[in-house]
């Protein structure tokens, strides 16, 4: 009852807004009266309202779609607009894809430079130089699954290099102690071969997350300085004169004072003389380059060779020499024949070493017969002790 009571009060103030009304104007020479019922008035009304209505609700879905478009809203709604955010997706993909390609690439040449360093060391056998300074840390930081699954196989390798590294490492000092206790036992001081080089700087502590691979690089750039400083020790060998200058050694003169030939009071002899039957062979004690090659004073017909590093050897009282002045010679090489020329008395070679320009006893030189093979012999040994060891 009640809400019947309140549709009717509600009706009788509607139909009470749309009353008769008249309307008087002017339309330029008389006044004109007409009428408007309510009923016709409310039928206006209600078409006016209707219209507004439809006409709001256009206006708000255009509103509603242009901020849909620009993304105010949120998610984007438009074909183009979802295009638009795949074509961006799609090359962010493109941009992650080229560079998990670059670092697996940088990755595969790291170790595949790393093997060549280890194998350089381990089988005495290549050039630092020719291998080339160590790759160091790749910043890519490869965070997505994508690149752990790319990158994966190739950090294991990375790893067990690591460990073969330290092995390497063992061998590269033990055969460096063993070059250079060669060199001191010749009165070769190493250091005018290799020198040390200084390092520091102020301390800055290095991120979490690049420990792990500046470790590496740190182990794997002392590995090539050591095979750096081996290699120079070892080729400085190789330059040293350790080869016997004649087959069949015997001295009818050692270095030092001695009673002159011809004079019969002591005097200093620079050298050694190795007797032989004119025209024995006279060979290269080491690589070098031909110094003089003619006739010096009381040396008679005379060859020197510079061997580097301030070394040298003569070779004196030849029959005939074989090579030119500023030739290059290898160790064992035939360079003369021996003979009694200049100050002599007799067929034999007079052979000098001097370092420095001074003469020194060429008798440790030649008391193995080959430093070299004897270094590599026991780096060898050093090489299975350390491969095989833990």
């Amino acid at each position: 009852m009640v809400s019947t009571a309140l549709n009717a009060n509600f009706v009788t103030r509607f139909r009470d807004l749309f009353t008769t009304r008249d309307f008087i104007f002017h339309d330029g020479r008389d006044l004109k009266r007409f009428s408007v019922a309510g009923r016709t008035q409310a039928i206006l009304a209600g078409v006016a309202a209707v219209t507004i209505t439809f006409s709001a609700y256009g206006v708000s879905q255009a509103a509603f779609g242009a901020i849909m478009a620009t993304g105010v809203a949120g998610t984007e709604v438009t074909p183009e607009a979802r295009m638009a955010k795949m074509r961006a997706e799609m090359t962010q993909l493109e941009a992650d894809v080229a560079a998990i390609k670059e670092a697996a690439r940088l990755h595969a040449a790291r170790v595949e430079q790393r093997q060549k360093i280890i194998a350089g060391v381990l089988d005495g056998k290549g050039s630092p130089a020719d291998v080339g300074e160590p790759i160091a840390n790749i910043s890519y930081s490869g965070d997505s699954d994508m690149a752990r699954e790319v990158l994966a196989p190739l950090r294991k390798v990375e790893a067990r290099q690591a460990k073969l590294a330290e092995k390497a490492q063992r061998t590269a000092q033990m055969r460096l102690q063993l070059t250079t206790q060669h060199l001191r036992s010749l009165g070769i001081r190493p250091e005018r071969y290799v020198s040390v080089g200084g390092m520091g700087g102020p301390y800055e502590g290095a991120p979490a997350t690049a420990t792990a691979e500046g470790s590496s690089d740190a182990q794997f750039r002392s590995l090539f300085q050591t095979w750096q400083k081996l290699d120079v020790l070892e080729q400085s060998v190789i330059a040293i004169p350790s080869l016997q200058p004649v087959e069949n050694m015997r001295l009818t003169s050692s270095f030092g004072v001695r009673s002159d030939p011809f004079h019969g009071t002591a005097a200093m002899h620079s050298g050694i003389d190795i007797p032989g039957p004119l025209g024995t062979p006279i060979y290269a004690t080491a690589d070098g380059v031909i110094g003089r090659a003619g006739r010096f004073g009381g040396y008679g017909n005379l060859i020197t060779v510079n061997h580097g590093k301030g070394i040298e050897t003569r070779y004196g009282h030849l029959s005939k020499i074989l090579v030119e002045s500023n030739t290059r010679v290898r160790r064992g090489q035939l360079i003369g024949l021996m003979g009694s020329t200049g100050r002599s008395t007799g067929s034999h070679l007079h052979y000098e070493v001097r370092v420095d320009g001074k003469a020194v006893n060429p008798m440790p030189f030649m008391q193995n017969a080959s430093i070299i093979e004897q270094v590599e012999e026991r780096a060898a040994r050093v090489q299975l002790t350390a491969v095989g060891g833990n």
